[in-house]
């Protein structure tokens, strides 16, 4: 569903940055089709157990490195063991153009170099805590695209998951992208808001967002 008003795109922190409908309506099909086919092979889209035993209700399947809470691996140990599929190029262009448009930085945006893809599903009752990216050995933006129903996503500080904090809502085609000083801040999604996909993105329920980062590892 489409705003009938513009949004502007916004600093929501240093170096956290907020462009509404980054993603035109043929860009968030052909990336709908991509997901598809990356949550059925070789390593199935699942929902991530939590060390405490309990599964986090938002499934994901990752590209380049397999992530599970809180290492990367190249083959998916908790999900069958094979090697992931790779991040496409088209998809590593894609983050690079993101974090141009996101900074005005062409430099950074040619340095900007993604091994990983995380593609998280959510459904109308899938949260996400607040937590911090800090698995990887790179201090490099992370870039998140979204698609389908709109989320309530909490953007915070380095500090602890307390105040202060930002709701920002995510709708279908928005781009959010963090780095310097607030790659490292809590953020997480408190609830999906049902019936505010756009059914020509192909995803007429609810929410993928897709998040790449630079791991540092080899």
């Amino acid at each position: 569903m489409e705003p009938l008003l513009p949004r502007p795109r916004a600093e929501i922190a240093p170096g956290a940055v907020h462009v509404p409908g980054w993603l035109d309506p043929d860009r968030r099909r052909e990336i709908v089709a991509a997901c598809r086919a990356w949550a059925t092979a070789p390593v199935p889209i699942r929902a991530a157990r939590l060390p405490n035993g309990r599964r986090m209700s938002v499934r994901t399947v990752c590209l380049g490195w397999h992530w599970q809470p809180y290492r990367y691996t190249r083959t998916a140990d908790d999900a069958g063991g094979r090697r992931v599929a790779p991040l496409p190029g088209w998809l590593a262009e894609l983050g690079r153009r993101a974090v141009a448009d996101a900074y005005g930085d062409a430099e950074a945006a040619r340095a900007y170099a993604p091994d990983v893809a995380l593609v998280n599903h959510y459904d109308d009752q899938a949260r996400l805590g607040m937590h911090q990216d800090k698995d990887e050995r790179a201090d490099d933006p992370v870039v998140s695209l979204s698609i389908g129903d709109t989320c309530v996503f909490r953007f915070g500080n380095t500090e602890s998951r307390n105040r202060p904090h930002t709701d920002v809502e995510l709708a279908s085609g928005d781009l959010f992208v963090f780095g310097g000083p607030s790659r490292f801040a809590y953020h997480g999604v408190l609830r999906v808001l049902p019936g505010t996909a756009d059914p020509a993105s192909g995803l007429a329920t609810g929410r993928l967002n897709i998040t790449m980062r630079v791991t540092g590892m080899a």
